[in-house]
């Protein structure tokens, strides 16, 4: 439920470009929040733009644009408090961990991790005074770690743990820490991380190919079945909108209910149980001969 007296508060969306982010920058405003909607082009504001939204550049990874954002709520015309950060801003690609160059594990992790972890330290002074909330969008991914989503579930079981250390360190001053995590949803990332990862894959070496192609192709044909089957954006945006506005919220709340039977598996299951229920369900995804 959300309280009267939240109305008109700031929120802090990351990544609001499209998908997710988009979809809870336009719940929030609906629900009477002014949000300051994350995008990283000037083309992506017109986007966003409406009553209530208030687009600002923000690269997670450029501490001038942190900065700046910082410098944006300080300095609020209306001098509303800031109810929530909401850390969407992530990048995707399904490569095997052996074919993922080090220096594109570094970006990934600057994007999905160093980059939120920035955004909390900025912002955490606004949100002790308000007694606010600092909501992280993390993944089924960060729960189980499927073939080739080694480098994304990394940034994310990362994540995760972040998001359980700052719960317990910030319980006493009030500021709740909560972590959603989304399963098939239908957003734009899917596609940019299946084309990422044909980049990589026509990248590898004939041996790489050899062992991996097959392996890619059935990991980016489930992902692609999955999507499509999946949750439109505004159903998780109303998961994320609960997370900020609940009186008393879970320390977490799935999207989907592919992710709450995922981490129920993951709860229950052996690994190596759990190691035959995911190659049992890839199996029909890969190439006729493999």
């Amino acid at each position: 439920m959300t309280m009267s007296s939240e109305l008109g508060e700031l929120v802090v969306v990351t990544g609001a470009s499209t998908g997710i982010g988009a979809a809870t920058a336009r719940e929030m405003g609906r629900r009477g929040f002014h949000v300051l909607a994350g995008v990283r082009r000037e083309r992506d504001a017109g986007a966003i733009r409406a009553p209530g939204i208030e687009p600002v550049i923000v690269d997670v990874t450029d501490p001038d644009h942190i900065q700046a954002l910082v410098a944006r709520v300080r300095d609020d015309p209306q001098r509303r408090t800031l109810r929530a950060l909401v850390n969407n801003a992530a990048i995707q690609a399904n490569v095997p961990i052996e074919a993922f160059p080090v220096e594109q594990w570094r970006r990934m992790f600057e994007v999905n991790l160093f980059g939120q972890v920035a955004v909390i330290q900025a912002l955490l002074p606004a949100l002790l005074r308000s007694k606010g909330r600092v909501v992280n969008i993390s993944s089924v991914g960060g729960r189980v770690a499927m073939p080739t989503y080694g480098p994304y579930a990394g940034t994310k079981f990362a994540l995760e743990a972040v998001s359980d250390s700052l719960r317990r360190e910030l319980a006493p001053s009030g500021v709740r820490v909560v972590v959603v995590e989304p399963g098939a949803v239908r957003t734009e990332m899917l596609g940019r991380a299946i084309a990422t990862a044909a980049e990589l894959v026509s990248a590898m070496t004939p041996e790489q190919r050899g062992r991996y192609g097959g392996l890619v192709h059935a990991v980016n044909a489930q992902a692609s079945s999955s999507t499509e089957s999946g949750l439109p954006a505004h159903a998780a945006a109303g998961v994320i909108a609960k997370a900020v506005t609940a009186r008393r919220p879970r320390t977490r709340y799935t999207v989907g209910r592919d992710a709450a039977l995922i981490t129920r598996m993951v709860r229950f299951l052996p690994d190596r149980a759990l190691d035959r229920v995911l190659v049992a369900a890839l199996r029909p995804h890969f190439p006729t001969g493999h």
